[in-house]
C-alpha cells in the first residue's frame, strides 16, 4: 500500500503539464553544492540541453512534499522566482542505492544573498542593496497578489538566489501555502508552522497562530536589515523577538546614501509588533521603487564592482598563497564577541577589520586551527550540555557531515543528543579542520556561551 501511494504521488509529480521528467541518463558531472534541514542540492550538467541545472532532493524522499513545492514554484513563475525545469527520478551519487525523486531547477552560480553578504566586508554598494530590496518586494508582491495569494513563509537571505548579474530570485517554496487570510472564514486550517527563528514574526510563536501575509512582511523587514548592514541578526535578539526585541536600526548609517532613511523607516514598519500595522508589499514597492530609481544610473558600476570582488575571492581561495591573507582577515573578524544584549548587534562588519578596540571590545590574537580543536576537545562536556543552536552550527559544517550522520542527528529531539552524535562521529574522525570549523560555528551562533567558557578557562 505504501509503495502504491508513493508511486501515485510520483506519477502526479511527473505528469505535471509543465514539468519534464529527467533521469541519470541525461544528468552528469554531479556535485553536492549545499545541504540544509530539508535535504540536499546538487549541481549537474544536462547533457542534451548543454547547460547546468540544480537538483533539490529531500532527506526523506517525500515525493508529496516535493510535488507541493514544485507546484507552488510553477504557479509563482516569474522573473523573480527560481525556474523549475522538471522532476528527477534516479540514483544520485554519494553511496545511496535507492531511487530518489527531486526538483530540477535553475542553477545560480552566484549563490545566495547570504553567501554574498558573507563575502563582502559590509553591505553591498548602495545601488545594488536598493535593487535587491526592490526586487524582493516585487517578487513577494507577485506571490501575495496571486489568486489565491501564496505565502512564502521562509523568506531569508539563504532562500534568495542571485543570477549572473546579481538579480534576486526567490527560492525554496517547501513551506509555501495558500494565504490563511483568504481561508480564515472557510473553516480550513494551515497545518505545520515551519520557518526560521531569525525571520519569524513574534505572533508566530503562539501555538494557535495561523500564518497570514503579514508573516512574510515581517521576514522581509529583517532581510532588509541584513542587506543594509551586511550582518546576521544575533541569536540573543532572535530569542527575544516575541518580547519586542529587534536589531538596532542605528547599525545603518542613514547619512551614507539618499533614500536610506526611507528604507530604514520601511524596515521598522515591516517588523512592527502588531501585524495589522505592517504595510502590504504594494506599499513597500512605493518606497523601494522610489529609493532605487534615485540610484539606478549607478547600478551597472555597483554590480561590476561586486562581481569583480567575487571573482577575486574565488581566485584567492584557489591560490594557497593568497588564501593565507583571506584566512587572516576572516580570523580577525571572528574575534569580536557579543557584549550585553543592548549593543551586541550594533557592530558593523567594516569595523571588525579595524585595529584596536571596537566599541570597547579589544581584538585578541586569532586562534590557530589547532587551538580551536583543542578547545573543542577540552570543553566537550560543557558544549554538549549548554549549546542551544545545535542544528544551525551543524549546518555550518556543510559537506563535512556525512548524509547518514546528518539524518541521525536530525532524528534526535534534544540539542544535547544532537551534539553527542556529532562528537562521536564527525568530530571524532574529522580531525583539526572539522573541529576548527565547529568552533567557528560556536562563534557565530553561540557567542555568549563561547565567551563564558573562554573566561572560565582563562588563568
Amino acid at each position: 500500500m505504501v509503495c502504491n501511494a508513493q508511486h501515485r504521488r510520483y506519477k502526479m509529480l511527473s505528469d505535471s503539464s509543465t514539468a519534464v521528467r529527467l533521469g541519470d541518463d541525461v544528468l552528469q558531472d554531479w556535485k553536492l553544492i549545499g545541504r540544509g534541514g530539508f535535504g540536499a542540492v546538487y549541481y549537474a550538467r544536462q547533457k542534451d540541453w548543454r547547460f547546468d541545472v540544480a537538483v533539490k532532493m529531500l532527506h526523506t524522499n517525500d515525493s508529496e512534499q516535493l510535488w507541493k513545492e514544485a507546484q507552488n514554484m510553477i504557479r509563482a513563475s516569474s522573473q523573480f522566482v527560481l525556474r523549475v525545469f522538471g522532476v528527477y527520478q534516479g540514483i544520485p551519487p554519494g553511496g545511496t542505492t535507492d531511487k530518489r525523486v527531486g526538483i530540477i531547477i535553475e542553477y545560480m552560480k552566484r549563490g545566495t544573498l547570504e553567501s554574498l553578504l558573507e563575502v563582502l566586508p559590509g553591505p553591498p554598494p548602495w545601488p545594488l542593496a536598493f535593487r535587491l530590496a526592490h526586487q524582493l518586494a516585487l517578487g513577494m508582491n507577485f506571490l501575495h497578489t496571486m489568486a489565491p495569494p501564496l505565502l512564502h513563509r521562509d523568506l531569508k537571505p539563504s532562500n534568495v538566489l542571485l543570477d549572473d548579474d546579481l538579480n534576486a530570485k526567490l527560492a525554496d517554496f517547501g513551506l509555501s501555502r495558500v494565504s490563511c487570510s483568504v481561508l480564515k472564514n472557510s473553516g480550513k486550517t494551515t497545518g505545520d508552522q515551519g520557518g526560521t527563528i531569525y525571520f519569524t514574526p513574534p505572533e508566530a510563536f503562539q501555538l494557535s497562530y495561523q500564518p497570514v501575509r503579514s508573516y512574510d512582511i515581517y521576514s522581509y523587514g529583517i532581510v532588509i536589515w541584513s542587506i543594509l548592514t551586511g550582518a546576521v541578526m544575533p541569536s540573543l535578539v532572535a530569542l527575544l523577538v516575541p518580547l519586542g526585541e529587534r536589531p538596532l536600526s542605528d547599525a545603518v548609517d542613514q547619512s551614507q546614501a539618499e533614500g536610506l532613511s526611507d528604507l530604514v523607516k520601511l524596515m521598522e514598519r515591516c517588523w512592527h509588533q502588531i501585524p495589522d500595522e505592517r504595510p502590504s508589499f504594494g506599499d513597500c514597492l512605493e518606497v523601494t521603487n522610489g529609493v532605487f530609481s534615485r540610484h539606478e544610473i549607478a547600478i551597472r558600476h555597483a554590480v561590476d564592482q561586486v562581481l569583480s570582488k567575487l571573482d577575486s575571492e574565488s581566485q584567492t581561495q584557489q591560490n594557497p598563497k593568497n588564501a593565507c591573507v583571506l584566512q587572516s582577515i576572516n580570523a580577525v573578524s571572528s574575534q569580536v564577541h557579543s557584549r550585553d544584549i543592548a549593543h551586541c548587534h550594533s557592530i558593523k562588519k567594516e569595523d571588525l577589520h579595524k585595529k584596536g578596540p571596537v566599541d570597547g571590545v579589544k581584538l585578541t590574537k586569532p586562534l590557530s586551527n589547532e587551538e580551536k580543536a583543542k578547545f573543542v576537545d577540552n570543553h566537550r562536556a560543557n558544549i554538549i550540555q549548554e549549546v542551544s543552536m545545535a542544528m544551525a552550527i551543524i549546518e555550518n559544517l556543510g559537506n563535512m557531515v556525512h548524509p547518514e550522520t546528518y539524518s541521525e542527528i536530525q532524528a534526535k529531539d534534544k540539542n544535547q543528543d544532537k551534539i553527542r552524535v556529532l562528537y562521536s562521529t564527525t568530530l571524532h574522525s574529522g580531525g583539526v579542520k572539522v573541529k576548527a570549523a565547529f568552533y567557528d560555528g560556536l562563534e557565530t551562533h553561540e557567542p555568549n556561551l563561547l565567551e563564558m567558557m573562554n573566561r572560565k578557562s582563562s588563568p
